[in-house]
């Protein structure tokens, strides 16, 4: 699926911490039924950006719009609200609590003033089946019994579970093995084929590569290049962007990067 308008649009976002310019006039797009990869160095402003998109962090300048409509993200909440995720690269889950506890963690349904266990036990193996999941034993597993894949799997099915529109994940292969990251980097690709815009946040250029539709590419604190991915088949090429702001013809100008 995919479309020319962009879902979320964060257009000429400045973001200074007292005499630290963070973010320069920063442009970004994110489609729905398209997998961003955003990629950039320690210090180049991605976990910033992020921040900033999800109402963690105010802007000082610039405007946001989701769905063609200018919005003001003033929190998590509004984020949430919108239907923006993160899935940050802790997991944020809690190891004593099962799968489906973890799913409708402060969320939780109720019938007749006790939880209804059966509608979440439910929703959850539905939400698995619709990602095609099929790692997962049991949904009454205990996260701490997981594999680092089975735990990313929980994380972003968390997020996929209240009917998010735009999914931002923080480094979802950091640490897992080959097997495992196939795992997750075939989920990465079926939340955009079921429609939803994702942000995929890695330092792994063959994983760029290999899940993307399209690539931004920031250095320190300004965008240096949004390309799509058949323009970024090379590994070498997205590494002199982070590295050095520009490749060949594509980046900052040359006065620019010394």
């Amino acid at each position: 699926m995919n479309t020319d308008a962009a879902i979320l649009e964060a257009s000429g976002i400045n973001k200074t911490f007292g005499p630290v310019h963070v973010l320069h006039d920063v442009d970004f797009k994110v489609y729905a039924g398209q997998v961003t990869s955003l990629i950039g160095d320690n210090g180049a402003g991605k976990s910033t950006l992020v921040k900033c998109i999800t109402g963690i962090y105010p802007k000082d300048s610039g405007t946001f719009a989701f769905e063609g409509q200018p919005v003001d993200i003033g929190g998590p909440r509004v984020a949430s609200e919108l239907g923006i995720e993160v899935v940050y690269q802790d997991l944020a889950l809690c190891e004593n609590l099962d799968i489906v506890q973890n799913l409708f963690l402060g969320r939780e349904r109720l019938k007749t003033g006790l939880l209804d266990e059966r509608s979440m036990e439910q929703a959850t193996r539905d939400t698995l089946a619709g990602l095609s999941v099929r790692t997962v034993k049991s949904v009454r597993q205990s996260v701490s019994s997981l594999s680092g894949g089975q735990r990313q799997t929980v994380a972003i099915a968390k997020a996929v579970l209240w009917k998010s529109k735009v999914v931002l994940l923080d480094e979802p292969t950091a640490a897992l093995g080959v097997a495992q990251t196939r795992q997750v980097l075939d989920l990465v690709r079926r939340l955009a084929e079921n429609g939803i815009g994702v942000v995929l946040i890695s330092h792994n250029m063959n994983d760029v590569i290999e899940v993307s539709d399209r690539v931004c590419a920031m250095y320190l604190g300004r965008v240096v290049a949004d390309v799509p991915v058949t323009s970024a088949t090379k590994r070498e090429f997205l590494v002199e962007l982070i590295t050095s702001g520009r490749s060949g013809d594509v980046g900052l100008r040359e006065e620019a990067t010394i």
